[in-house]
């Protein structure tokens, strides 16, 4: 199965090869009108995530919010619980608000790596098919922040595609960077090409992050649901 995914994907991209790189809030803007339809297949992946928010939270991070597509759940099972969604559309969050503007949440219009995200202000931070466009490296950083914007024993929860294996994910950032030389890309724009690592090396970065511990706790259909927790204690 796994000669056949980088099979797949190497034909694609052949096929695909003369595709433009399209800038990330650009992408996401010119699909506004049927983003919430192609992602209905996800179904089960936004109740599951729902499903692992602990009881008591209070307070919630969303990394990558959109539409809003996992607080639809989450707020149907914790509809006081107050929620910081930081994401780069605004045409997707204004979707977000038109859903749940009744609610306690605050919109960020940011790139969550760069923004300052606080230091023990959150239960519990969630990112659903958000984070498979960045480096492993990058990664870290981030869930560096993550953890530190946690509260000692909160958690993070991940749901997001992963490469089947090292070939695979070798191959895709192989292909992003040919196309972004060629597209003439500058450096720290992010452009919308999936380049998702193993489940190993995106534990791994949880792990480097900071986090006591990080593990799968569910494959649904291919597409892991990860969560990792913060020490109680330092």
């Amino acid at each position: 199965m796994k000669e056949n995914e980088y099979n797949d994907l190497k034909k694609w991209y052949e096929e695909t090869a003369d595709e433009r790189c399209e800038e990330m809030g650009e992408f996401f803007g010119r699909r506004i009108g049927n983003y919430e339809e192609h992602m209905s297949a996800w179904a089960k992946h936004y109740k599951r995530v729902a499903e692992l928010v602990p009881e008591g939270a209070k307070t919630l991070l969303d990394l990558g919010c959109g539409t809003g597509l996992e607080l639809d759940r989450i707020f149907e099972r914790l509809p006081d619980i107050s929620v910081v969604g930081i994401d780069l559309s605004e045409s997707m969050t204004a979707e977000l608000l038109k859903k749940h503007g009744d609610k306690n949440v605050e919109i960020i219009l940011d790139d969550y790596f760069s923004h300052d995200l606080g230091e023990n202000r959150f239960d519990v931070a969630v990112s659903v098919e958000s984070l498979h466009h960045f480096t492993q490296e990058k990664k870290v950083g981030l869930f560096a922040k993550v953890c530190r914007a946690l509260k000692p024993g909160g958690v993070y929860i991940e749901c997001d595609y992963i490469a089947g294996s090292e070939k695979v994910e070798k191959l895709a950032f192989s292909e992003c960077r040919r196309r972004r030389l060629r597209d003439g890309v500058p450096e720290g724009e992010y452009v919308h090409f999936d380049t998702p690592l193993t489940l190993e090396h995106e534990l791994d970065a949880m792990m480097r992050g900071g986090f006591e511990r990080a593990e799968l706790i569910e494959d649904i259909d291919g597409t892991p649901i990860i969560m990792a927790r913060k020490r109680v204690k330092a």
